[in-house]
């Protein structure tokens, strides 16, 4: 059956979005079976980017298959990870410049991950308009774990309303998801020697990390700075499932850094609150 075409408009009636969440969920399922999974323990090393960050064969092939089947779901300027930094811009610009909005595209999230075997690494996707994403999905193909959502009507694992149990309300038992080498050295001290929390872990892939906070897997979550395909999904997958974030510097999570974003969240309203003081009283000022 054939898609209807939507490249000459954007969408605007809910079904509408609907419908290109449930095309991209499945075709999020279809990249990861035929470019990523057949290369997964069969790469032996990446090439590392201006960032730092490393880029497989794996990352390249996805994000060619995406570029190539995502303008049949929705027609409009996408931004992915594996470009270069002035080719990301420009996109943005342009995606932001009318109603047709931008797909942005991570095609292996965690690739150390994948490359060193080890089976935490996502594909993610997420269509946004006017700056603010509407709809979000992230894919862990090892686990089969599909997590999604739409604006304003939930977020969901493979069917399963977010979050999975009952949400976590005292900071002092909670679960942290912590990236320790992009914060400030003062606050990973804090962190490692008085944290508010009971226990903290860290996966590598920043978009399953978010699903993992949706899902109440994580009771919060702090990262010093990432890159607009690290949350630009999972941030609407949060705040479907409830939770709350907001970055260092803003209580806003929308108006810091497109491009450099850090993240203070938690699913539980007191929590957040708790986590959030904590962090900003042990952060110091910016220099300068």
């Amino acid at each position: 059956m054939s898609e209807p075409d939507r490249r000459s408009k954007p969408p605007s009636a809910d079904s509408e979005l609907k419908s290109m969440l449930d095309a991209t969920v499945a075709l999020v399922r279809e990249v990861a079976q035929r470019e990523i999974m057949p290369r997964f323990l069969r790469v032996r090393h990446g090439q590392r980017k201006d960032d730092g960050s490393l880029c497989s064969e794996a990352d390249l092939a996805a994000q060619h298959f995406l570029l190539e089947r995502l303008t049949e779901i929705h027609g409009c300027p996408i931004i992915g990870e594996e470009m270069t930094a002035a080719e990301q811009q420009a996109i943005w610009h342009a995606g932001n410049s009318d109603d047709l909005g931008l797909w942005c595209i991570d095609p292996i999230d965690g690739t150390t991950n994948f490359i060193n075997g080890l089976p935490v690494f996502a594909v993610s996707i997420a269509w946004m308009r006017a700056r603010r994403t509407r709809l979000a999905v992230t894919y862990n193909p090892i686990t089969d774990e599909m997590f999604y959502a739409r604006e304003g009507h939930g977020a969901y694992l493979n069917g399963r309303r977010l979050p999975l149990r009952q949400v976590n309300a005292d900071i002092g038992r909670a679960v942290g998801g912590v990236d320790f080498k992009r914060i400030p050295k003062h606050l990973a001290d804090q962190i490692a020697v008085n944290p508010p929390f009971y226990s903290q872990r860290n996966f590598g892939s920043s978009t399953l990390d978010w699903c993992n906070l949706a899902a109440g897997r994580l009771d919060l979550y702090l990262h010093g700075g990432q890159m607009l395909w690290d949350y630009a999904a999972g941030s609407l997958i949060l705040r479907e499932a409830g939770g709350r974030m907001c970055t260092l510097a803003h209580d806003d999570y929308e108006a810091d850094d497109v491009w450099r974003r850090p993240v203070i969240a938690a699913l539980h309203p007191a929590v957040f609150t708790a986590w959030r003081n904590w962090v900003r009283q042990n952060t110091p000022p910016a220099s300068g």
